[in-house]
C-alpha cells in the first residue's frame, strides 16, 4: 500500500504560481511513477505531469509544458508540482497518484494510488 497526502492549493491571480506537495509513504518508492492529475467540475480527470522515482524522468501534458514542473525529494519521500503563469483554466481539484506500472502513463486507470486532492483555484 501507498499512501499520498497533497498539500499547497489555494486562490491565486492569473498569472501567480503555486506549489503542490505530495507526501507518500508506505511500501518502496524506487519502482514508482508518482503522477498529478487534475478535475474541473464537469469534466473529466486529465493528465497533468509525472516523474519517474527511479531515474527522474518526467513528461507533461501539453497544455502545462513550459509552465509546471514536477520534481522529487527522496530525503522526504515528497514529489511537488511547481506551478507557474497560472491561467483559470488550470482551476480544479489536483490528485497526487502513484504507480508500479511502468512506463506510468497518463491515463487515471492505470494508477492505483490516490490522494484526496488539493483544490487550485485561478482568478481573472
Amino acid at each position: 500500500q501507498v499512501q499520498l497526502v497533497e498539500s499547497g492549493g489555494g486562490l491565486v491571480q492569473a498569472g501567480g504560481s503555486l506549489r503542490l506537495s505530495c507526501a507518500a509513504s508506505g511500501r518502496t518508492f524506487s519502482s514508482l511513477t508518482m503522477a498529478w492529475f487534475r478535475q474541473a467540475p464537469g469534466k473529466e480527470r486529465e493528465f497533468v505531469a509525472a516523474i519517474r522515482w527511479s531515474d527522474n524522468i518526467s513528461y507533461y501534458a501539453n497544455s502545462v509544458k513550459g509552465r509546471f514542473t514536477i520534481s522529487r525529494d527522496n530525503a522526504k519521500n515528497t514529489v511537488y508540482l511547481q506551478m507557474n503563469s497560472l491561467k483559470p483554466e488550470d482551476t480544479a481539484v489536483y490528485y497526487c497518484a502513484a504507480t508500479y506500472l511502468s512506463p506510468g502513463g497518463a491515463s487515471p486507470s492505470q494508477y492505483a494510488y490516490w490522494g484526496q486532492g488539493t483544490q487550485v483555484t485561478v482568478s481573472s
